[in-house]
């Protein structure tokens, strides 16, 4: 197997970010979480937009690469039980026993629970539908709230073990192949477009859930950067192409972004009486779907060039970190929600309340994996790591994908 620097580090710093923006998601006004502080801004909305249209997208397709860099060794059945036990075991100790204070949190917040933690565990371990609106999936009696992107990439591995004979089939490696050496725009364009006719068909109808089932839009566009990352990350050609499209591609970003909030702008701004408002309505909705999606894909490229020009080398804290990672996502939110429910009544203000938020999630995810996590046999498969019998990190490759 290939080992490759720039996507343990990408994936270390999408990780970072996700902390980041589940952070935001309390503060930010007008949109809807597990909890929410008194201490929300409209003035988030523009920067966690930016981020939101790639962020879970780079996820997957990071995912779909490391399993192409497996080699053509890899072992289907093998594979599949792997990645089953890697997966499937953190996602259920997760709803089970990481991520109950959140629902807990949130039914207390929303006067669908009173107080006490495990009068609300024995309940909610029953499986039972809760009252509508006492916490996200309480008609399922059960959550997993952000641990959905375990489930996905479960599903999503399980396909392509299925499909990958028609995926290493000698016409689809041709094709691919062409299309990592085609032009700048074929590789920019191509993809977007495909990622375009997803949100016009599937979004307006098919929102995003979370839940698995009924959630078409997202598993077109997650599938699809997904296989993507698998049929091109195993072209030497394609690397080749993505760092030096870096510029390209950067240029790209910014002119899908500036356009997609300029069109937004003379929506907002226009008169009524302007001529410019009599043009049909999807042409203006076409030209910022495909704004958006160009932004999206074209940041992904961006960030796989420029990662690949100067992230492909040993750090010295890159192995450490890529064990972290996993355990980290397991934790971050159920941290970050229960540092919110309990500093929220003590009226801190609004610098003073999110910074200890962070501040008590960064360290509760660094506490608990270097001292509980990472040195307990037993514990380490439950949070997706290998069973090592010490506590130094291993140089292992490229983890769960």
């Amino acid at each position: 197997m290939t080992r490759r620097h720039d996507i343990d580090a990408l994936r270390v710093f999408a990780f970072a970010l996700l902390i980041l923006y589940h952070l935001g998601m309390a503060y930010v006004d007008g949109w809807g979480f597990h909890l929410k502080s008194v201490h929300t801004t409209a003035g988030l909305q523009w920067p966690m937009r930016l981020v939101n249209g790639w962020r879970m997208s780079l996820l997957f397709l990071i995912s779909g690469v490391a399993i192409a860099l497996l080699g053509p060794g890899l072992r289907r059945g093998r594979f599949a039980l792997m990645r089953s036990w890697r997966l499937l075991l953190p996602l259920l100790f997760g709803m089970f026993v990481v991520v109950p204070i959140q629902p807990y949190c949130e039914a207390v917040s929303n006067g669908h629970a009173g107080p006490g933690f495990w009068s609300f565990l024995l309940r909610y371990w029953q499986v039972q539908p809760w009252p509508q609106g006492s916490f996200a999936g309480a008609e399922f009696g059960i959550t997993w709230n952000h641990l959905w992107y375990l489930a996905y990439l479960w599903c999503y591995s399980m396909l392509l073990i299925v499909a990958k004979p028609l995926l290493d089939a000698a016409p689809m490696r041709r094709a691919t192949g062409r299309l990592a050496r085609a032009p700048a725009w074929v590789l920019i364009g191509l993809p977007a477009a495909v990622l375009l006719l997803w949100l016009a068909w599937l979004a307006p109808t098919h929102p995003a859930t979370n839940t698995l089932v009924n959630d078409r839009y997202q598993h077109a566009k997650y599938l699809t950067v997904f296989l993507i990352g698998y049929l091109l990350g195993r072209e030497p050609a394609f690397w080749e192409r993505v760092m030096r499209l870096r510029w390209t591609s950067l240029v790209a970003v910014l002119a899908a972004v500036s356009w997609y909030f300029l069109l937004e702008a003379l929506g907002a701004w226009l008169p009524a009486d302007s001529r410019l408002r009599t043009w049909p309505e999807p042409f203006w909705e076409l030209q910022s779907k495909f704004c958006e999606m160009l932004y999206v894909w074209g940041m992904l490229l961006a960030l796989l060039g420029w990662a690949r020009r100067y992230l492909d080398r040993p750090f010295h804290w890159l192995p450490y970190c890529t064990e972290a990672v996993f355990p980290w996502y397991i934790l971050h939110q159920s941290l970050l929600i229960a540092a919110l429910f309990w500093l929220k009544p003590l009226q801190l203000g609004p610098v003073w309340e999110p910074l200890l938020v962070l501040i008590a999630t960064v360290a509760g995810c660094l506490l608990l994996h270097e001292y509980l996590i990472r040195r307990v046999r037993w514990l380490r498969p439950l949070f997706g790591l290998k069973a090592a019998t010490g506590v130094r990190p291993s140089r292992h490759r490229i983890g769960t994908g």
